[in-house]
C-alpha cells in the first residue's frame, strides 16, 4: 500500500449540509429571524463560533487517513452568505490551509444557499455561475428555492465540472413535492448537456443535498439521462446513510460522476471510492437517538452538535 501511495496523488470530494450556518446579524430580505441572539434560539455569536469550529473540525477530517489532508472540493449546502463561509475557513482547523470559496446568494426564501470550498493550491477556479430552477407554489407565483451552482476549472491541471445541489424538501409530502425535485433534476441534466456541446466528454461531478435517496424518481431520472454513476446506491442501506428522519435512515446527500472517472489511463483523474463520513464523534452517544448525528438544535432546544447531516465523499487518485 505505501507503493502505491508513492506512485499517486489522491484527492478528496465532499459534500456537507452545514445545518443552518446563519450568523447572528439580522438579514431583511430573507426569514432568519430563528437565527439572531434574541429570538427563541438565542443563536448567540458564541454559539455560531462554536458551531463553525466544530464543522471545520469535521471538515478537516473527511478523506484525511487516505489522503492526509482536508478534501480538496467542498460543495456545501444551508449557508446563509459569503460570510459564514469565510468565517468557517478560518478557524484553526482550516485556517492554515489555502481555501477558495465561491458563493452566490439565492432567492430562497429563508436565505439559505450552497456554495463551495477548494484548496487553491490544488484547484485552479476557471468559471462559476448559478442557475435558478422554476417552480411554481400555485399558478403563476414562483416559489424559491436554491439556485444550483456550476464550478469549472482544473484539478492537478485536469478539467473539471462540479455541480452543487439541494433540491427542494419534502416538508409538504413526498409525492406532492416530488415534482420539485423533478424540476430540479431537469435543470442539471440541462446543464450538463450544455457542457457536452462546449466539450468533448467532459469530467463532470453531480453533488448535493438531494432531498431523496439514490432509489427515488427523481435521482434516478438524473443518473439515467445523462449516464452518470452513483455510488451511493450501494452505500445506501436500512442501517446506514448519511440523515435519519422519524428512526429511518435516508441517504439525501450524494456524488454522482460521469463515467469516464473510471478510466485507468496514465496521469488521468480516477475514481477510487465514496463513503458516508458518520464517524462516531459526529453521532449521538446516548438516549434514544443514539448512533444519529449530533445536531445543533432539536426543535428549539440547542444540543451543540455538529449538523443533522453526515458529509458524504469520493476519492480520486492520478498517477504521476
Amino acid at each position: 500500500m505505501e507503493k502505491q501511495e508513492k506512485k499517486e496523488d489522491l484527492y478528496t470530494v465532499a459534500f456537507y449540509n452545514l445545518e443552518n450556518l446563519f450568523d447572528v446579524s439580522d438579514n431583511k430580505r430573507t426569514h432568519d429571524n430563528d437565527f439572531l441572539p434574541y429570538s427563541e434560539k438565542r443563536w448567540t455569536k458564541k454559539r455560531y463560533e462554536r458551531k463553525c469550529y466544530k464543522l471545520s473540525e469535521v471538515i478537516s477530517k473527511i478523506g484525511r487517513n487516505k489522503t492526509k489532508k482536508p478534501p480538496t472540493l467542498i460543495g456545501v449546502a444551508e449557508a446563509e452568505n459569503k460570510r459564514v463561509l469565510k468565517d468557517l475557513i478560518a478557524t484553526k482547523y482550516l485556517s492554515t490551509y489555502n481555501y477558495g470559496i465561491v458563493h452566490y446568494d439565492s432567492k430562497d426564501e429563508r436565505g439559505i444557499d450552497v456554495g463551495f470550498l477548494y484548496d487553491k493550491d490544488e484547484f485552479k477556479l476557471e468559471t462559476s455561475e448559478t442557475f435558478s430552477v422554476y417552480i411554481e407554489k400555485e399558478p403563476g407565483i414562483q416559489d424559491y428555492t436554491r439556485d444550483i451552482l456550476l464550478i469549472s476549472g482544473l484539478l492537478d491541471n485536469e478539467r473539471v465540472h462540479c455541480i452543487v445541489n439541494h433540491w427542494p424538501s419534502r416538508r409538504e409530502g413526498v409525492e406532492i413535492s416530488s415534482v420539485k425535485r423533478i424540476a430540479a433534476a431537469k435543470k442539471v441534466i440541462s446543464i450538463i448537456e450544455d457542457l457536452k456541446k462546449t466539450e468533448s466528454q467532459p469530467k463532470i461531478i453531480v453533488l448535493g443535498d438531494f432531498n431523496d435517496n439514490p432509489n427515488n424518481k427523481s435521482v434516478k431520472y438524473l443518473s439515467q439521462s445523462t449516464s452518470l454513476f452513483n455510488p451511493m446506491e450501494t452505500l445506501f442501506s436500512y442501517s446506514r446513510g448519511s440523515q435519519n428522519h422519524n428512526f429511518r435512515w435516508n441517504l439525501f446527500d450524494q456524488i454522482l460522476f460521469t463515467t469516464n472517472f473510471f478510466e485507468t489511463r496514465p496521469k488521468r483523474l480516477k475514481f477510487e471510492s465514496a463513503n458516508i463520513f458518520d464517524e462516531k464523534f459526529l453521532t449521538q452517544y446516548k438516549g434514544k437517538f443514539k448512533g444519529q448525528p449530533f445536531r445543533t438544535f432539536v426543535g428549539r432546544k440547542y444540543k451543540g452538535g455538529f449538523s443533522d447531516h453526515f458529509p458524504v465523499y469520493m476519492l480520486l487518485s492520478k498517477s504521476k
